[in-house]
């Protein structure tokens, strides 16, 4: 995930702001591999894995992990 990303995603459940938590980046690129977002409208938080942002609501999370 690239952090310009973050100028545009919103919170799916409440549409608040994200903020960005890095586990793991790679250098080169300043892709963003492993971490997380967090709502702290709402108090959600989303996973980063292999670069992709998972955004769906938890419920739906949960059965897809």
């Amino acid at each position: 995930m690239k952090r310009e990303l973050m100028e545009i995603l919103a919170c799916p459940m409440c549409k608040g702001d994200l903020e960005l938590s890095v586990e793991e980046e790679e250098d080169e690129k300043g892709e963003i591999v492993k971490g997380s977002l967090y709502c702290r409208k709402c108090e959600q938080r989303y996973p980063i894995e292999e670069g992709i942002p998972n955004l769906l609501p938890p419920e739906l999370r949960q059965e897809s992990e």
